[in-house]
């Protein structure tokens, strides 16, 4: 424990008395506005509660923390990672304990939170995320000797359930692989996505890995999945560490991306899609002037999922980029020799049989 060798000093221009001090190299400055040598013993005795617990909550509250931590979070993290985290924060955390001070806050005024963030019919992802948000903070706060709270007790309701994703049925995959036409303004005209659409069926990439396709990441039918672009326009590595990835294209997405060349291959990108906004809306477009259920993009990488249920479960995983934490393989769940091209040529075979069944 370290001593205080100082003491405070009155600042004339702003007021108050203050004080700084130092511990294991870190230097603060403590307060206090009361006249008097009451406020000197006040702004000493912050500084002393400091250097001697190591903890300083003393009038700090949620609110005056959090932009430190947000800001912490902008440096180290991409836009899609720290965006969310603001509005949920913004939306259900700020307004029900911005104001209280850090030394004041329990569990239970974490778990009210979650709790009426439930009753509002916020899905089961969306409190996971939540919480994790939450102790995220508090972790914060810890680390920067703010306090010593540990919100590790907060649990999701047990009425909580996952959001339902649709998927499209055998049906609508018939119509996107039967169908290259949409309508504009009233018109019957090509689909300059349509190879898109169907590439992203075939494979299960993500809608913003799907725009950053280039021809160089061709090798061959294996398709290097290394950049993505977000709904920002912003250039990324991907949703995680194991979105880098190789994918083997089966013969029908093999197929597709050939007679993409014949309308993209002079260019860099390969779909040349300007954004995410743009692919949802004319996807959205051809759907409803050929009957196709209304799914969203993201939901193109779902009905690929549910179709490669054949395939083992790690397999699938490395295919669609799941992050390291759903994945039990790990860092150990390399590919084994022939592995990608069984799986590839299995997968063609599904979809073909789907197709020719309901032709």
């Amino acid at each position: 424990m370290e001593k205080r060798t100082n003491t405070a000093s009155w600042d004339e221009k702003n007021r108050r008395w203050r004080i700084s001090v130092q511990r294991d190299g870190q230097r603060r400055s403590f307060y206090s506005s009361t006249p008097g040598r009451t406020g000197q013993r006040e702004a000493n005795a912050k500084a002393d509660r400091w250097l001697e617990s190591g903890v300083n909550a003393a009038g700090a509250t949620v609110a005056s923390v959090y932009p430190e931590w947000i800001k912490r979070l902008q440096t180290t993290t991409s836009a899609s990672n720290w965006r969310p985290i603001d509005s949920r924060w913004r939306k259900w955390i700020d307004p029900a304990i911005g104001g209280k001070k850090l030394d004041r806050i329990t569990e239970q005024n974490l778990q009210d939170i979650v709790d009426a963030a439930f009753a509002a019919g916020l899905s089961k992802k969306t409190l996971t995320s939540m919480c994790c948000d939450l102790r995220a903070f508090f972790k914060f706060c810890r680390r920067s000797k703010l306090t010593t709270f540990s919100p590790e007790d907060l649990t999701i309701p047990a009425g909580a359930r996952n959001k339902g994703k649709e998927i499209l049925q055998p049906a609508d995959l018939v119509k996107l692989f039967n169908i290259d036409t949409t309508t504009r303004w009233g018109k019957r005209v090509p689909e300059e996505y349509i190879h898109a659409y169907r590439v992203q069926v075939l494979t299960g990439l993500r809608p913003g890995e799907l725009l950053g396709l280039e021809w160089s990441d061709l090798k061959g039918q294996t398709l290097h999945v290394q950049r993505s672009i977000n709904c920002r326009g912003e250039v990324t590595k991907g949703k995680n560490e194991n979105a880098v990835r190789s994918v083997q294209l089966p013969d029908l997405a093999f197929a597709e991306i050939q007679a993409q060349r014949a309308m993209t291959g002079h260019s860099k990108q390969i779909f040349g899609i300007s954004n995410q906004q743009n692919y949802a809306k004319r996807w959205a477009v051809y759907c409803a002037a050929n009957g196709l259920t209304p799914v969203s993009p993201y939901e193109l990488r779902h009905t690929f999922v549910s179709i490669a249920q054949v395939l083992p479960e790690g397999q699938v995983k490395r295919l669609v980029g799941h992050s390291r934490s759903m994945d039990t393989f790990g860092i150990y769940g390399h590919s084994v020799n022939g592995q990608d091209e069984q799986a590839a040529d299995t997968l063609g075979s599904v979809f073909s049989s789907l197709l020719s069944r309901q032709a």
